[in-house]
């Protein structure tokens, strides 16, 4: 084993691809998931993918008590990747208090932990929300941080601050922040894959979920934006690719890859894509209509979105490499699979 890593909210979404991943490199990993958007049974799809079980320990990362106890339990965590957040940009407008009491005691208890149980890096996942609507696109690392637009993206920003300032003090540990642009797709098997509690705040499961007939339509909110085709452009980057970087980055601490003690990447495919076009090719790629209306702008929507993924092919060597097409069949696969197991 190459070591032992703890995977905060690893049976949610991006958490469970990336628990995947980090078995097949070789590491053993230990959740940590409280169950708020995700459910228990993520756990038997990892292990039909993977062959192998992962530590899973039912508890919320604000409770000190329950995340000493199992560092005290799983002796030997020599590294940390950091999803237990809350994640809805709208509700987090509703209850501000919720997120940034989740998002940011989540990080404060992670980091107190880890020099006192040796443990060497911490993988944030922040958002490419930090940099609002970018003066400049493609964006690159370099681009200013601009004030956040909702308690959600404050959450980011000030996780990166409490970071930055943990290491600057002469805290013994490293992280990589990884800036991500829009996550989509789902696990080739169709054994994992997004599956949100309610009505989807994500676009590609309200999509799919369209499709299969859940949804009586997909709102597209505005096509009167300074795009191609007046639809916002955002970089969708398949979620297993998305899983990878988050190894690399880890490998690159544990292994002294670098001198930095803190390194900030962006990731996504560095091609931008408008809401219209990507609902064009989950039908090219699926043969599956998708009955959708424009409707008026949404509140707090950036225009313009994408990634100058430079730093993270050649420092980090990583790379985005699955295309559209198979991302759509593979977050179709998925919704078929949700039907036939009778949930969705």
């Amino acid at each position: 084993m190459k070591g032992k890593i703890l995977v905060t909210g690893g049976t949610g979404y991006i958490g469970s691809h990336t628990v995947v991943e980090l078995q097949a490199a070789g590491y053993e990993v230990v959740i940590i998931d409280n169950l708020s958007n995700s459910n228990r049974e993520v756990l038997d799809g990892i292990e039909k993918i993977s062959g192998i079980r992962p530590v899973f320990v039912e508890a919320d990362c604000t409770d000190m008590a329950a995340l000493t106890k199992l560092f005290d339990e799983n002796p030997g965590i020599n590294g940390i990747i950091n999803f237990a957040a809350s994640k809805a940009v709208g509700e987090s407008v509703q209850k501000p208090l919720l997120y940034y009491r989740n998002n940011l005691v989540t990080l404060i208890n992670l980091l107190e932990l880890m020099p006192k149980y040796g443990t060497k890096g911490i993988v944030f996942s922040s958002s490419c929300t930090v940099y609002g609507e970018p003066d400049v696109n493609p964006v690159d690392e370099t681009a200013p941080i601009k004030k956040a637009t909702s308690p959600y993206g404050n959450t980011k920003q000030i996780s990166e601050e409490i970071i930055t300032d943990y290491i600057t003090s002469g805290a013994p540990i490293k992280s990589i922040l990884l800036r991500y642009f829009n996550p989509v797709g789902a696990h080739p098997s169709a054994e994992i894959g997004e599956l949100p509690n309610g009505v989807p705040q994500n676009l590609i499961p309200f999509l799919t979920q369209t499709a299969i007939g859940i949804r009586k339509e997909l709102s597209v909110f505005g096509n009167d934006y300074n795009t191609p085709d007046g639809s916002c452009i955002r970089d969708f980057i398949n979620v297993v690719d998305l899983a990878k970087a988050h190894v690399k980055a880890l490998e690159r601490m544990l292994e002294d890859k670098s001198e930095e003690k803190l390194e900030v990447f962006n990731l996504g495919t560095g091609v931008g894509l408008s809401v219209l076009e990507l609902i064009n090719a989950f039908e090219t790629a699926t043969g599956v209509k998708v009955p959708h209306k424009i409707v008026g702008r949404r509140e707090g929507d950036i225009e313009k979105v994408w990634a100058n993924p430079d730093r993270a092919n050649n420092v980090l060597g990583w790379k985005a490499t699955t295309s559209i097409e198979d991302t759509m069949r593979s977050a179709w696969n998925w919704q078929l699979r949700l039907r036939e197991r009778g949930i969705m």
